[in-house]
């Protein structure tokens, strides 16, 4: 491990300016008279300029309503004069599909370059050096990096493993040779690795969809665990189908899964099971919320709202003459022990 203070500072592409006629992500940091400086954020911050004239099509009644410092957006690249290191742009010429491109291109490149920096400056090694090993040459051979460290969450090895770099070495004899060595050692690539699988693994999504679900004929209960059952059976290994009572006669549906839209069309499906089983006895089921993908505040507020429910109906003093009756109950119902008639 090198014991100098690493260089962190490096361009994400092994390209030094970026090409004519190329959409590339910048941050405004000043607004001058003639025009805007910005920096080059996927260059290292190198500058360049944005004249007034090419900050839109239509005639500029309010500059800062078009540019604001600290603003980052994709521009287009003009001119690039490499010797005295101006750069011209342009936000008036880049098309929404310019745009698109550069955003998914600039998270890309965003994510690898976080991952890089931090592993080097772990290591203690510069930040160039990592990407001339590794970066840069992955970037040569699948296109973006990105993809590359995609494959070596799974598979590293077949990845890393292919990554070469000629160092020269006097030989017995005195003469100098040029020997071929893997481009990094083992602890560089268990620190990348290590990285990459944290930062890239990806999560479960929860999808989630909102019903309500009644029956009021007779043996209403067990017709509603029965298109209950009906609904859970849709599920697979890979996306397994939850349904929970909240309060009759509201019933979530739940699933985790890799694919965000196989867990919308499993949870659809769900829904139709349940839709058909439970109109089959003459009961009713409504979509109060279709199937989307939930976050944790999503989780959190709800297994709030039935505490409040739970605790409420503990409040409510029952009438002691029916204790014989089957409890509906409330929370965490499943199948086996849910109840939803609501009258």
């Amino acid at each position: 491990m090198a014991t100098h203070s690493p260089n962190l500072e490096c361009r994400m592409y092994e390209a030094r300016y970026p090409e004519v006629d190329m959409a590339v992500m910048i941050q405004v940091k000043n607004i001058a008279d003639m025009g805007a400086y910005v920096s080059l954020l996927e260059y290292n911050n190198i500058e360049g300029m944005i004249l007034f004239s090419e900050l839109s099509r239509r005639r500029i009644r309010s500059v800062s309503s078009l540019i604001k410092v600290g603003r980052i957006e994709p521009v287009m690249v003009l001119r690039v004069d490499k010797e005295k290191g101006y750069i011209d742009l342009s936000k008036r010429r880049v098309s929404e599909e310019d745009i698109q491109t550069c955003e998914e291109r600039y998270n890309k490149s965003k994510l690898v370059h976080s991952i890089m920096r931090h592993v080097a400056e772990t290591l203690g090694i510069d930040l160039e050096e990592l990407y001339v090993n590794i970066g840069w040459p992955l970037y040569r051979k699948h296109g973006h990096a990105f993809e590359a460290f995609k494959i070596m969450v799974t598979d590293p090895d077949s990845v890393v493993g292919s990554l070469t770099r000629e160092v020269k070495e006097t030989g017995p004899d005195g003469q100098e040779v040029t020997k071929v060595v893997p481009a990094v050692s083992e602890e560089i690539k268990e620190a990348l690795i290590r990285n990459i699988r944290r930062r890239m693994t990806p999560q479960p999504l929860k999808i989630r969809a909102d019903i309500e679900m009644k029956c009021f004929q007779f043996d209403g209960v067990l017709h509603i665990k029965d298109a209950m059952r009906k609904a859970e059976a849709v599920g697979n290994a890979d996306c397994p189908v939850k349904i929970k009572l909240v309060a009759p006669p509201l019933y979530v549906l739940t699933t985790q899964t890799l694919d965000k839209e196989q867990g919308i069309q499993i949870l659809s499906q769900a829904i139709a099971a349940c839709t058909e089983a439970i109109e089959g006895q003459k009961g009713k089921l409504v979509v109060k919320e279709p199937p989307r993908a939930v976050s944790e505040r999503d989780d959190k507020l709800l297994a709030e709202h039935m505490l409040k429910l739970r605790s409420a109906n503990e409040e409510i003093s029952g009438d002691e003459e029916s204790g014989d009756e089957e409890d509906t109950g409330m929370g965490d119902a499943d199948v086996e022990n849910s109840a939803g008639i609501v009258e």
